[in-house]
């Protein structure tokens, strides 16, 4: 098992920026892949992004690609998310998760996940 902690969210204006961070403890944090998802009110758990346990691969749902970027830092047991060109639509909890596996789009696939931190993008 690994402990996940999201900071990093707050409200920023649409075309604004944030970057969110998920530090973990407890485990060898090179051993899981990592994904972020995200749940607006009313709405269910939906995918952002999920990156290999080395990094060398990420991808992304198709509504964030080419705005948000998924990178980690094993040698700082931290996955990040590096939000751009935010959309009102964008305002959620975004949740880190942690799989020890390959990478994957689903969240029950996930086995450990953090608090969550909000994210608000006014217009």
């Amino acid at each position: 098992q690994v402990q996940l902690v999201e900071s990093g969210g707050g409200l920023v204006q649409a075309g604004g920026s944030l970057t969110l961070s998920c530090a973990a403890s407890g485990r060898t944090f090179s051993r899981y892949a990592m994904g972020w998802f995200r749940q607006a009110p009313g709405k269910e758990r939906e995918f952002v992004a999920a990156i290999s346990r080395s990094g060398g691969s990420t991808y992304g749902t198709d509504s964030v690609r080419g705005r948000f970027t998924i990178s980690r830092d094993n040698a700082k047991n931290t996955v990040y998310l590096q939000m751009n060109s935010l959309k009102p639509e964008d305002t959620a909890v975004y949740y880190c998760a942690a799989r020890d596996a390959t990478r994957s789009s689903r969240a029950y696939d996930y086995d450990d996940w953090g608090q969550g931190t909000q994210v608000t993008v006014s217009s």
